[in-house]
């Protein structure tokens, strides 16, 4: 719909009833003056405006974003865009929405389709996120982008720069639990100060990753392999310096690939910390410390990873020290009456496109530490607990009621593409957790604490790990997203 917003789009459309309506009057009065003329019924009310969608990314998590688009009934996809059209889960989409125009080139939707659409939804790598948002926005489109929005600290930083360049667009990052319960409660409990004073937060996740199996050794990536009929390769790689296809790339194996991914922690960090990060406000760490790495290598992400971030005081809120551990048995230290450590099935929804998720002994979350209480929680929506047991029993008459949401994640971005609500984890919202992401990575690749200072963007203390900022030029062609 070019860049004319919904609200306006909606307001010309009201107008155009109003004159077809007073072009009839004449006749309705004539007929209703003529006793041989049978009174008419009424028509019924138009039905609600939907938002015209794309959707770059049709298979795996691409389709379970498409069908949760496709059951708030506000949404029609009009165009679909995979670079793998011939894929099973690509070619079930497709005959889902018979009508949508497929394209395997995201630049074509853009170019011959853009003025048939208002949003688009993104699920494709980590790292390509990149260009297809820059280029949704610079034509002026919302966006729902998969997490982790982008795979480096200075893409992240280009993001939220175009979404403020563009406060009529719509930005939504798909961190679905901060639409759920989890945000509600902490939102809640943050406002009554039943949590303050937070001074350390212990974040995990132990369960088995695809890349684990690697080789740590490695001196070279893989060697190529037939590239899947059908398949566009050198659009999937977009930005990314070339490399030849292989399986331990596409599908879903990319997140392992420093080149092309954010490991365990921007994969599962921004369900576990995100409510802790928005409202207690913690922004950007000033040093990020890689406490324990195991098989770390030039290539892929370790098996086992402890990262030390620490944020500043902010306001009357004190320092806070926030560790991150991943890896199968890489647990952390678990409080007095922490509880049973089993993994809840409430805690993970079905969201996994490869099936990879296999339940630890100890359910991902977090344990946060305040000077009066301590919580334990898990990930997505699953909501915070007091512990231990004895504890929560004291301070149950205390706690406020905590309402229920209004919408879910994807029905909350297409309201605010209609101008009724406000999106809940948008570009501003959840880029500083990102750029927290590539900063504790950075110190994964180099191996060495990094202290950030927040005013310059900039690495102090490490120049080598300052140019990872940015990290790699972006691959011959494909730099105008950069400029944009």
């Amino acid at each position: 719909m070019n860049n004319i917003s919904r609200r306006k789009f909606i307001k010309v459309g009201a107008v155009g009833a109003a004159g077809a309506l007073a072009a009839t009057t004449g006749l309705n009065a004539m007929e209703a003056m003529d006793p041989r003329k049978k009174k008419k019924e009424p028509a019924p009310a138009p039905k609600p405006e939907k938002v015209k969608m794309a959707a770059v990314g049709i298979a795996n998590r691409g389709r379970q974003i498409i069908q949760e688009f496709d059951a708030t009934g506000l949404c029609e996809f009009v165009a679909l865009c995979d670079v793998d059209p011939k894929s099973k889960e690509s070619q079930m989409t497709i005959a889902e929405h018979p009508n949508a125009k497929l394209f395997t080139d995201f630049r074509k939707l853009f170019d011959e389709y853009g003025k048939e659409f208002d949003a688009v939804c993104i699920a494709i790598p980590d790292f390509a996120h990149f260009p297809v948002a820059m280029l949704a926005l610079n034509q002026g489109k919302h966006v729902y982008v998969e997490k982790p929005m982008a795979r480096t600290f200075y893409e992240c930083q280009l993001m939220m720069d175009a979404a403020r360049r563009h406060p009529e667009l719509v930005t939504q990052v798909g961190n679905q639990g901060h639409s759920e319960a989890n945000y509600w409660q902490f939102k809640t409990w943050y406002e009554a100060g039943i949590i303050k004073d937070v001074y350390r937060i212990d974040a995990h996740f132990n369960s088995w990753r695809r890349w684990y199996p690697y080789d740590p050794s490695i001196t070279r990536y893989p060697e190529a392999e037939p590239v899947p009929e059908g398949m566009d390769w050198d659009t999937w790689l977009t930005t990314a310096a070339w490399h030849d296809y292989n399986g331990k790339y596409h599908p879903g194996n990319w997140r392992g690939w420093f080149d092309f991914g954010l490991g365990a922690i921007g994969d599962w960090a921004a369900h576990i910390i995100d409510t802790c990060h928005e409202f207690l406000q913690l922004g950007l760490p000033y040093e990020v410390d890689p406490v324990k790495i195991t098989d770390g290598n030039d290539y892929f992400f370790p098996k086992e990873t402890t990262l030390k971030f620490k944020f500043a005081s902010r306001g009357s809120m004190p320092p806070v020290e926030l560790t991150w551990y991943d890896g199968e048995k890489n647990f952390p230290p678990l409080p007095a009456g922490y509880g049973p450590t089993s993994n809840d099935a409430a805690d993970v929804p079905a969201t996994n496109m490869d099936g990879t998720f296999t339940p630890s002994s100890l359910s991902p979350g977090k344990v946060i530490y305040s000077k009066d209480l301590i919580f334990r929680g898990g990930s997505h929506g699953s909501t915070l607990q007091i512990i231990p047991k004895e504890k929560a029993e004291e301070m149950a008459p205390y706690l406020p009621e905590v309402p229920g949401t209004p919408s879910n994640h994807f029905a909350n971005f297409l309201n605010a593409c209609m101008g009724k609500e406000k999106t809940r984890s948008p570009f501003e919202v959840f880029g500083p957790m990102c750029q927290t992401f590539a900063l504790g990575i950075i110190a994964v690749r180099t191996g060495r604490k990094i202290t950030f200072d927040k005013v310059s963007n900039t690495i102090l203390n490490d120049p080598f790990a300052n140019s990872l900022l940015a990290d790699r030029l972006p691959r011959k062609g494909w730099d105008e997203y950069y400029k944009m």
